[in-house]
């Protein structure tokens, strides 16, 4: 996740800077209230397949084939796990989307031109790739879809909490990315929401894919019109120094020596595995496994307890670590770390009690894992230089999902094949996992106050 107009971008006395008591940027409500409509279809269309898994199981591989590419994936998921591998299989449709994304990331992020225009054409690309997810006729096709959905994603998920930290100050930015993360939760539940609503009337799955084309074509029309905050910041001051670029992997490499980015990385790869395997499995989990209702019940319930514990964690959870910021060292880790301890006892309760108390553990352990979104992502944004977030954000985006939910939607698929069809203990997984980002937030957390200080003094 992060935005720039070029590998480096301008120097820092011609990027707006978080000053005490500084303005946020002009146009900048206009901007978030754009960019959270953007995030919110982002999210409609990744979890919309979740939605119809069960569906797209019956449809592409009730009978699969045992030659051509499936059967070859059919093959090497076989050997390695024995017997039916049919979960595992599934699970690479969130793999391919998330490998595409990861990978083209670092790549999107570093294209110069006019943000707002690389995101337009993002929204472009992952719109019509979803669209054409609905006319998929083989588990080969619609694999391809996903992955051309990942990679309009990328030109976009970097550059958009990137650009939204160029907007507003750090007084302010902990507020601001919350409610840009909101689209998570929300968008997730109404992806949920609309796939449940597609099965419950009656129609096939493809047309879940057909409904999120059109509005994303719009917002991507929208971006072609806004103005980037660091061109207004440049157009209003002389240009006292030249343009300096790093080479990429150089400018990782200090990334990746900043304690705070380094250890906010790892802990965020553990939620990011967390959140992918629970978004993506949990539907199907709750239907085929723990017969908790029909599965347009199971993803109206869920998708409501996304939006209720999603709206009102992401938001408390933003402000409750800016207002602590002048208060405790470190406030915006020990939140994310608070949050992650206390879902752990919670994920464990959602997978053995029973429904609907069940569903109450659900809300409770989404509510834990969304509190820390803001928090964690200005962290990140808090301890790079303006010029470098886009980079930075890419970088993340790498590795949380390279070693997050790339693996586990494909992690919990062959746990659960290779444990005799057993998904509840695959899930246990998840939860290790929980406990274990939490104790690296709070272990980070000495650090982080002063790596802020430091980029906040050097561009200031």
């Amino acid at each position: 996740m992060s935005q720039d107009n070029s590998p480096a971008g301008p120097v820092s006395n011609t990027t707006p800077t978080a000053t005490p008591g500084a303005s946020s940027a002009p146009g900048a409500r206009a901007a978030m209230f754009l960019l959270v409509s953007i995030n919110l279809f982002n999210y409609i269309d990744r979890q919309i397949l979740s939605a119809v898994v069960p569906q797209i199981k019956l449809t592409l591989l009730a009978t699969p084939p045992h030659d051509g590419f499936v059967g070859f994936l059919l093959n090497v998921l076989t050997h390695v796990l024995g017997g039916n591998p049919e979960n595992a299989l599934v699970g690479l449709l969130g793999m391919a989307f998330m490998v595409s994304y990861m990978l083209f990331s670092p790549v999107l992020s570093n294209l110069p031109g006019k943000r707002w225009w690389l995101i337009a054409g993002g929204i472009t690309i992952w719109s019509v790739a979803s669209g054409a997810s609905g006319l998929a006729m083989t588990f080969s096709a619609l694999l391809l879809t996903r992955c051309f959905v990942g990679i309009g994603e990328a030109a976009y998920g970097p550059l958009a909490p990137s650009m939204l930290s160029d907007y507003y100050p750090v007084e302010r930015r902990g507020q601001a990315l919350s409610w840009f993360y909101l689209a998570i939760p929300v968008g997730s539940a109404l992806g949920y929401v609309m796939g449940g609503a597609v099965i419950s009337a009656g129609l096939s799955w493809h047309w879940a894919f057909y409904l999120v084309l059109p509005p994303g074509i719009l917002l991507a029309l929208i971006c072609l019109f806004m103005r980037d905050p660091r061109k207004q910041a440049a157009d209003s001051q002389e240009k006292a120094a030249p343009k300096v670029r790093t080479k990429t992997l150089k400018l990782y490499k200090q990334f990746w020596s900043n304690r705070s980015f380094r250890l906010n990385t790892i802990a965020m790869t553990a939620l990011t595995f967390a959140i992918g395997g629970i978004g993506f499995w949990m539907p199907t989990y709750f239907h085929d496994y723990r017969h908790a209702g029909n599965l347009a019940q199971v993803n109206l319930i869920f998708g409501a307890i996304l939006v209720v514990s999603g709206l009102s964690a992401t938001l408390l959870g933003g402000y409750v670590a800016d207002k602590l910021r002048l208060k405790v060292k470190g406030s915006y880790f020990k939140v994310s770390g608070a949050a992650m301890l206390l879902a752990f006892p919670l994920s464990i309760g959602m997978l053995y009690a029973p429904f609907p108390l069940a569903w109450v553990f659900v809300f409770l352990t989404c509510f834990c894992l969304f509190f820390n979104t803001g928090p964690s992502n200005t962290a990140l944004a808090n301890v790079i230089a303006p010029q470098d977030r886009a980079s930075a954000f890419a970088l993340n985006i790498l590795v949380i999902h390279l070693l997050g939910d790339v693996l586990s939607p494909v992690a919990i698929g062959a746990v659960t094949d290779a444990l005799g069809n057993n998904m509840t203990l695959a899930f246990l997984v998840v939860s290790v996992l929980v406990l274990a980002g939490g104790l690296v937030w709070l272990f980070a957390s000495r650090h982080l106050d002063e790596d802020t200080r430091a980029i906040s003094d050097a561009h200031n």
